[in-house]
Order: structure tokens, then C-alpha cells, then sequence
């Protein structure tokens, strides 16, 4: 019985995760959003927040979608830090690294012949705002964008989605210059998805582990 409270299979408090109810959900979390940010590149498009400038960057350059999101994410540690708390930063320095490194590795494992752009889109929102969800209430993000939006959703009580998606439109302003009109329309798409499921699931008053 004390072996399966520990990894949470048993575990009497629903107001604390356990560190293996953690593990999974941060794992889980990430390969999820991994799946849905693979999808979106196959069809060359972009989304919200850190990921979607890294995936600017990625289409213009030519640069490793996964080295740039981990590289754009770090100078958000410091507030991370600074706002949010040690835990939150670790969890999610975790979390961001492994779903680069997933991201990455996707080819190995998957091989997509052919792909609708619009469902593309949809499907990809879709399992984004899973995986995030599933981080956020084991108390991590995929950085930038997300734990700036974490941060007034727990101080102002702000939703994290509306948040992203303002600044979302940023991002589909600046992929003008890089990808077609066509496929920045389905991006918005994509961010739509995403940001809607996020702002109708994550309520920190409905999640109690959260505080």
C-alpha cells in the first residue's frame, strides 16, 4: 500500500501531487505536445508564443526547431524564477527540454505521408493544448509565452489561454514575411484551437493541486 501511494496510485491527498504523479504527468505532458508541435511542422506552420518564433526561425533559417525553442525559452527562466518559484522553473526547464529533444526524435518513430493542412492544424492545436494542460497542473509550461501567462492567471486570475492568444497575434502578424497568407490562416487555426481549450480547461479554482 505504501508503494503504490508513493507513485500516486493510492495517494489520500488530492491537494498534492506526489514527485512520481509529477514525473508522469510532465512526460506525459510533453510527449503529447511534442506530437502536436510535429504535426504543425509537417505541413509548415507555426503557432503560439516561443514555439511559433522558433518556428519562424526554423522556416527562414533552416535551423533545429527543437534547438531554437529551448534556446528562445531561457531567458524566461529568470521570471520564472523570480515569479513563479524554483519548482515551477525546474519542472519546466524539464519539460521544455524534453519536448525539444521529442520533437527532434519524431521522424524516427513517425512517418507522415500526407497530411490536410487544416486538420494539420486542428489536430496539432489540439494535442498542444493536452500536453499543456497536463503540464499546468503539475505546476510546469513550455516556457515563454506560457509561464508569463501561468504567472497572471495565478496572480490576476487572467486565463492562460486569452493570455497566449494575444500574443499569438503577434506571431501570425510576423509569419507574413515568412510562410504564405494560406498558411498563416491555417496557423490562426491552429492557435485558436489551442487557446479556446486552454481558456474553457485550465482554471487554477478548479483544480485544487494547483495552489
Amino acid at each position: 500500500m505504501a508503494n503504490m501511494s508513493v507513485a500516486g496510485l493510492w495517494n489520500k491527498n488530492p491537494a498534492k501531487h506526489t514527485a512520481l504523479e509529477d514525473i508522469q504527468g510532465i512526460v506525459s505532458g510533453s510527449m503529447i505536445a511534442a506530437l502536436g508541435l510535429f504535426m504543425l511542422g509537417k505541413v509548415g506552420l507555426v503557432t503560439s508564443g516561443t514555439a511559433g518564433l522558433a518556428f519562424l526561425l526554423h522556416y527562414w533559417g533552416g535551423w533545429g526547431f527543437g534547438l531554437l525553442f529551448f534556446i528562445l525559452n531561457l531567458p524566461f527562466y529568470i521570471l520564472s524564477y523570480m515569479r513563479v518559484g524554483l519548482d515551477f522553473t525546474v519542472k519546466t526547464f524539464v519539460a521544455i527540454g524534453l519536448t525539444s529533444v521529442l520533437v527532434e526524435l519524431q521522424n524516427r518513430f513517425i512517418d507522415i505521408q500526407f497530411l490536410n493542412p487544416a486538420w494539420g492544424a486542428f489536430l496539432g492545436g489540439l494535442l498542444i493544448g493536452f500536453g499543456l494542460l497536463a503540464l499546468y497542473r503539475h505546476r510546469a509550461s513550455l516556457g515563454g509565452i506560457g509561464i508569463l501567462a501561468v504567472f497572471l492567471q495565478d496572480r490576476f486570475g487572467i486565463r492562460a489561454g486569452l493570455v497566449q492568444l494575444a500574443f499569438d497575434l503577434v506571431i501570425m502578424m510576423l509569419a507574413f514575411a515568412v510562410v504564405s497568407p494560406v498558411i498563416v490562416m491555417y496557423s490562426i487555426l491552429g492557435a485558436v484551437v489551442l487557446n479556446i481549450f486552454l481558456a474553457i480547461n485550465h482554471r487554477s479554482d478548479r483544480y485544487i493541486a494547483l495552489r
